[in-house]
């Protein structure tokens, strides 16, 4: 199976989006009602070929060396067969439309023949005089473009389901990234507040050294010496106190 990123299918569904695009200025080309208007659709439309013709070949060439190895490209043989079957089809539509608009000006008899031919094509309708060989490949150019188009809608609808689940997910991001942010704010302030209270016990704290300096200055030896022990017998008592109690 091949991979859902391959670029086969990206340039494929660019290539089928300009052929939609010239079928309808085709179908423009048909109705126009003078000359001058179908001159300058044919100017479109011819120049629209010659770009999707050269898409297709270059697309043809990277099947060509996919099909030199195709295990390492992560196909098989039936998977590069349909590919070419696909580019095929291609060309020839383009090629049915080059062929109408560049016999437009002949007879209307002709004109009109080659335009029914050209909706045969287009429209894979079969044609009286094709073998039964020819309807059956038509058979399977049909079922290979209606199951590329399946997959084709299946991986826009995976892709759709991975976008709203990366949108999910950076939103749920988003949420932690705000709840961290104010976790932070609230930190910082518990921080600050911490700050001034330090500063203020600091504050405090030098001003009883302050006081106590001047106390032991103005006390005599006595006194001081009186306070000294009556400090130390405080400490004692508060030691018992502590661990014996």
């Amino acid at each position: 199976m091949p991979s859902a990123q391959d670029p086969f299918y990206v340039v494929k569904a660019e290539i089928q989006e300009s052929i939609d695009k010239l079928q309808s200025v085709f179908r423009q080309w048909e109705r126009a009602p003078d000359a001058v208007e179908r001159g300058h659709l044919t100017k479109e439309v011819l120049a629209g070929c010659g770009s999707i013709e050269w898409q297709v070949d270059e697309l043809d060439k990277a099947i060509a060396v996919a099909s030199k190895e195709p295990s390492w490209y992560g196909i098989d043989e039936v998977e590069i067969e349909n590919r070419r079957r696909w580019t095929s089809s291609a060309r020839t539509q383009v090629g049915a439309v080059k062929k109408t608009v560049e016999g437009g000006k002949g007879s209307s008899t002709t004109s009109h023949q080659s335009v029914r031919g050209m909706h045969q094509e287009l429209m894979r309708l079969p044609n009286s005089h094709q073998t039964n060989t020819s309807n059956h490949y038509a058979a399977e150019d049909d079922d290979f473009i209606q199951s590329e188009s399946d997959r084709q809608m299946l991986l826009i609808k995976r892709q759709d389901e991975e976008l709203d689940e990366l949108s999910s997910s950076v939103q749920r991001i988003g949420g932690v990234g705000l709840t961290i942010h104010d976790e932070l704010i609230a930190q910082e302030r518990i921080v600050d507040e911490l700050g001034n209270e330090m500063d203020s016990t600091t504050n405090r704290l030098d001003f009883v050294q302050k006081k106590v300096a001047m106390v032991m200055k103005k006390a005599s030896a006595k006194g001081q010496l009186m306070m000294i022990l009556g400090l130390l017998a405080l400490f004692i008592f508060l030691f018992i106190l502590v661990f014996f109690t």
